[in-house]
């Protein structure tokens, strides 16, 4: 990467696939940025950058492509796949591009030192932040590769979720448990069911996960 193609980079400003870090902070920290663009669609985590796009520069590359592999060898599971790139600003002054593509190992955790992976979180992008998934999202990430050949029984509840998106738009897991006057759970794993047929796309959001019709 040029010197132009960074500044080109950087002035895209944060997004659902860009994040900047002035180096890298802590190594919870870091990892919860690399396991949310892996989980999400891939992107590129930019060391020596201000969130305000300012380009500051790192002194020394090598120093902080060495944390950031331990970070994510200590705290990713599975392992996340990632490559880096070193671009110089100026002398003494580098930039270091972090890519990361979406995974096929969904979803990945963010593992605390020496405890059990079932006790890791996941983490997701939602706009320009990484936050942490619904249990629903959680399932949709495992059962991604699952999608294709989904059958289900079209009842009753499916016809009024239809009804209500086709009037509003949008459904959370509580407005279908409400309408339906069924459990949070059943709510739940009837919208997931027809997210893995397609009908429904699922939006993780900090207010509150929604899904909406998927055409």
């Amino acid at each position: 990467m040029t010197r132009r193609e960074l500044e080109q980079l950087v002035d895209l400003g944060e997004g659902l696939s860009l994040e900047f870090k002035r180096r890298v902070p802590q190594p919870q920290r870091i990892a919860k940025e690399v396991v949310a663009l892996a989980n999400t669609r891939g992107g590129r985590i930019v060391l020596g950058v201000n969130d305000d796009g300012t380009v500051a520069g790192i002194d020394h590359a090598s120093e902080e492509r060495f944390l950031l592999r331990q970070a994510v060898e200590a705290h990713c599971q599975p392992p996340v796949d990632y490559e880096t790139e070193r671009v110089v600003v100026e002398p003494r002054c580098d930039v270091l591009v972090v890519t990361i593509p979406e995974s096929d190992e969904k979803p990945h955790l963010v593992v605390a030192d020496g405890a059990p992976e079932e006790q890791g979180a996941v983490y997701v992008r939602v706009e320009a932040k990484s936050m942490e998934a619904s249990p629903e999202t959680v399932q949709e990430l495992r059962e991604q590769r699952q999608k294709s050949g989904t059958t289900f029984e079209f009842g009753e509840t499916e016809s009024l979720l239809m009804r209500y998106l086709d009037d509003y738009g949008r459904i959370s897991v509580s407005q279908l448990a409400q309408l339906a006057d069924i459990s949070p759970e059943q709510a739940s794993q009837t919208l997931l069911r027809l997210t893995r047929a397609d009908l429904l796309h699922l939006h993780p959001d900090e207010d509150g996960d929604y899904f909406t019709l998927n055409y």
